[in-house]
């Protein structure tokens, strides 16, 4: 063989061993895709769209986004489902810390924690998207469904929540919000406002929780002094399941069989809401003095003021009340518990029509508890009730529904 032939040889020998060699490499495996949607997230950038796609994805750690301007799309609340019902790792399922966010069309379930959890961000959108725990109502189950907390000009819009052993639908300590057309089932609390101002809430179902709608204003807390939320034109009803939320958690003290409950918040219009058979009271509305328990806040006001109620449907409700003072009220007089229950409780200097006005139709039945006097001496009295307050101004946001 010659020196040409020799050289050709080992190219040709050099070239087959290198694609052997190639060959040998093991191939990059592919994300998961629990992988790929962590990674999604930590690489988005405003304007992106990360799409979910049908069918149910078993996700084990949780999920975080702290970009602004990201939408996060899937298929329907019924067809793209995160499954954490595996979570191993995480204080909430989803968590999210950025403005201009939207989220529709998927379902969040069976999270150690809170379902969707969204952290100081303005301008937010939830919209047709489901939270749920799928065994049922257990105090072992995320304590928030859908929970904004926080931020500011948020709209939660077709959504759905289920099981939550706090509150299905929660905003707290946010401004100009709209909670609307949703459904609210199976949880402690099923819409709850706390802490907030400038607040619609309307066209909602609020079925099967221990209490329909709250609007709570609490101590301690560092926005305080909830007021200016409208509630109207929903559906709050058979609202009578126990009470399974874990010991020392606020609503732990809701009763069983409450549709609408106010503590210490001011200004609140409740409007043209059909409100049927929730076992102790239609509506509650209450100071968080009420609970007995300490307050060592000194620039908080527990008492609520100027509650204005009116034309409202009211239907059976008060038959089985889940509350030691009310089911001695039922016990004395023998008759369901009144539509519209308040404790009596004012501060210094204040007077009935203070705290509380209503214009219903004449076979509406109200309660004064006096619990300022131990509940000695309730009345049935509603004539300094008998007025009217100003309309609320409609809350108006500043985002456009995608």
């Amino acid at each position: 063989m010659t020196n040409t032939n020799l050289k050709v040889a080992a190219l040709v020998s050099g070239s087959l061993l290198l694609i052997s060699c190639g060959s040998d490499e093991p191939a990059m495996p592919e994300l998961s895709f629990e992988e790929a949607l962590q990674e999604k997230l930590i690489m988005a950038k405003a304007g992106d769209v990360i799409n979910i796609p049908a069918g149910v994805h078993e996700i084990t750690r949780s999920l975080s986004l702290n970009v602004s301007g990201v939408t996060i799309a899937g298929e329907g609340m019924d067809q793209s489902v995160l499954s954490f019902k595996n979570q191993i790792q995480g204080a909430e399922g989803f968590l999210v810390t950025a403005n201009d966010f939207i989220i529709r069309d998927l379902a969040i379930e069976d999270t150690i924690g809170d379902a969707l959890k969204i952290n100081e961000s303005n301008n937010v959108q939830v919209l047709r998207v489901r939270t749920e725990w799928t065994s049922g109502p257990l105090s072992t189950n995320g304590a928030y469904g859908i929970y904004p907390v926080q931020s500011n000009n948020v709209l939660i819009d077709e959504a759905v929540a289920i099981g939550a052993s706090d509150a299905g639908i929660y905003v707290g300590q946010s401004s100009q919000i709209v909670v609307r057309n949703s459904r609210a089932e199976f949880n402690v609390a099923g819409i709850e406002i706390e802490n907030s101002t400038f607040a619609d809430v309307h066209d909602n179902i609020a079925t099967n929780n221990t209490g329909g709608i709250l609007v709570f204003d609490l101590p301690n807390l560092p926005v305080q002094g909830g007021r200016n939320t409208r509630v109207y034109d929903n559906q709050i009803f058979e609202n009578n399941t126990d009470n399974f939320a874990p010991e020392g958690n606020i609503v732990a003290s809701v009763p069983a069989g409450t549709g609408l409950m106010i503590m210490a918040n001011d200004n609140i219009e409740v409007f043209q809401n059909s409100f049927t058979n929730n076992d102790t009271a239609n509506v509650l509305i209450v100071s968080y003095l009420i609970n007995g328990l300490p307050l060592d806040d000194p620039n908080y006001d527990p008492y609520p003021e100027a509650i204005y109620l009116h034309d409202n449907q009211f239907e059976g409700g008060g038959e089985t009340p889940d509350s030691e003072p009310l089911a001695l009220l039922q016990s004395t007089t023998g008759q369901p518990i009144p539509d519209i229950v308040w404790d009596g409780m004012l501060a210094d200097g204040k007077v009935a029509e203070d705290a509380l006005c209503f214009s219903e139709t004449g076979n509406t039945s109200f309660v004064n508890l006096d619990a300022s006097n131990g509940f000695t001496q309730p009345s049935f009295e509603a004539s300094a009730h008998a007025c009217n307050l100003p309309r609320l101004s409609e809350v108006s946001l500043s985002t456009t529904v995608k």
